[in-house]
């Protein structure tokens, strides 16, 4: 699998800079943006340059080094944690950092190493626990991006997918476009390309349609942020995907590490969910596809419940929802 790097610090904490793709021209072009300011940072995590619950907890552990070094104290911490209000991995980061660096950029850089590096470790992880789902010949269906794009390491949803064909498996991945900035089209299809996996682009609205003539036996997806009791949010469409898998009896499952699951958010009702600019709808890059000045309303995620999610595939194995409270309640090892 030969994938761009995600999210990279070059250099050392007095002088060095965060190295991202910007995932924004993907997969016409592949740019990288080297960025040595907080507000440069803050701006590609605000516009999905770098994007992706742990990728972004990782650009977010880096930027804080920038707010030290820059002098911004608590201030410009809070400038990086508040930059995307639904994954929580992008403030569980930032605390860490912050708790670890008391105010140095050198510390800070350390600790933001360690995220990064606990992240591949997790993402293969998840890969070797998620494989033991899929079979030889079987139908997968994901929504979104949630492969090595959307991490520091192989991906939380696509990372199953690798390892099983890795270990000699084929099938076929279908992947929904994911409106209004065709993740699913531009990034996932890119990927699994990329890895040699089939990979067939559909409409979000075309789902119903594959599950319902028995194309697919499996669900797989990412998440931003996971409450409590389980419900889990996720890019936009992901809950009507779960819908049409119940209503087909195929089982989905939500791929995540530890740091995406808020044992301080009790359900989904309590998870902020992030809505965008309007003109992701009204336009389709430089082409105007809906009226001016018409209203939109456009959440970025969606908020899946529980009850519709057959496991969660994590770095510690696949848990039930009835697992989650406990096992964030544990001490990690």
């Amino acid at each position: 699998m030969s994938i761009p790097k995600t999210v990279q610090w070059l250099g050392d904490a007095a002088s060095g800079f965060i190295r991202i793709i910007d995932q924004t021209l993907l997969p016409a072009r592949e740019q990288y943006l080297d960025l040595a300011d907080t507000g440069a940072l803050v701006d590609a995590i605000a516009r999905l340059a770098v994007r992706g619950a742990p990728a972004i907890g990782v650009a977010g552990a880096y930027g804080c080094v920038l707010a030290l070094r820059q002098g911004m104290g608590e201030a410009g911490l809070e400038r990086v944690a508040g930059a995307r209000p639904t994954a929580v991995n992008l403030r569980w980061a930032v605390q860490r950092v912050r708790k670890a660096a008391n105010g140095d950029p050198a510390r800070a850089l350390d600790e933001a190493r360690r995220i990064h590096a606990e992240d591949e470790a997790s993402c293969a992880a998840i890969g070797r626990h998620g494989a033991a789902l899929i079979r030889d010949g079987m139908g997968i269906i994901t929504h979104c991006n949630a492969g090595a794009l959307a991490t520091a390491g192989m991906g939380t949803a696509l990372a199953p997918l690798y390892t099983a064909h890795q270990q000699g498996r084929r099938f076929t991945v279908f992947a929904d476009e994911t409106r209004p900035l065709l993740q699913g089209a531009r990034l996932t299809a890119f990927e699994l390309g990329q890895a040699g996996i089939a990979v067939t682009v559909i409409a979000d609205n075309m789902a119903p349609v594959v599950l319902r003539r028995g194309l697919v036996q499996l669900a797989v997806t990412g998440a931003d942020r996971i409450a409590a009791n389980g419900d889990a949010a996720n890019k936009i469409g992901t809950y009507g995907l779960a819908l049409a898998c119940k209503a087909h009896n195929v089982p989905l499952y939500i791929a995540a590490p530890r740091s995406t699951f808020d044992a301080a958010t009790p359900d989904g009702a309590a998870i902020p969910i992030e809505e965008r600019s309007g003109d992701e709808l009204r336009r389709l890059g430089p082409v105007q596809t809906a009226p001016p000045d018409v209203a939109v309303f456009n959440p970025a995620f969606d908020v899946t419940p529980a009850a519709l999610i057959a496991g969660y595939i994590t770095e510690n194995g696949i848990l039930q929802a009835g697992q989650i409270a406990g096992w964030l309640a544990a001490p990690q090892p």
